[in-house]
């Protein structure tokens, strides 16, 4: 192949856009993988408690902290196809923020310090939701509306 030649369409420089990503895209990838962060912290801290401390039920606690280890690859995945502008990568971020939104409702009726938790998760999700819907990362992640396909 000769210096004149141009790289093959395959070749991640073809991928790149050729705007700059919105800043509320990149926004919404941080909060997604801020929540992916979260939940993996939590899913190997239950797991740790679970294999070395003494929970009431062992194998439940192993289950749930490999469980919530497993799901926080939902919205780490969603985020890292955000930063790419991947169009699919929208839906598991809508989804997460969904998911969210029940957890955070059942820890503002908590009578403790879960209370705080569900107003940051509630306000994260929320936010989260609004970048992802707005015109400007649809447009950026090459999401056409009905009846607009090309």
């Amino acid at each position: 192949m000769s210096s004149q030649q141009k790289p093959a369409p395959d070749t991640a420089e073809a991928d790149a856009p050729a705007e700059p990503r919105p800043r509320r895209l990149t926004y919404a990838a941080a909060l997604a993988a801020v929540e992916g962060v979260a939940l993996l912290a939590g899913g190997l801290w239950v797991l740790v408690l679970g294999l070395t401390g003494d929970p009431d039920d062992r194998q439940q606690a192993v289950t749930l902290g490999i469980t919530l280890a497993v799901l926080a690859l939902l919205p780490l995945l969603a985020a890292r196809g955000l930063l790419l502008r991947r169009g699919w990568s929208r839906g598991p971020a809508v989804i997460t923020q969904v998911m969210a939104l029940p957890v955070a409702y059942n820890l503002l009726h908590a009578d403790n310090m879960a209370i705080p938790v569900g107003i940051v998760l509630a306000v994260v999700a929320v936010t989260a939701l609004v970048l992802l819907v707005n015109g400007e990362t649809t447009r950026a992640l090459g999401i056409k509306g009905p009846g607009r396909a090309e």
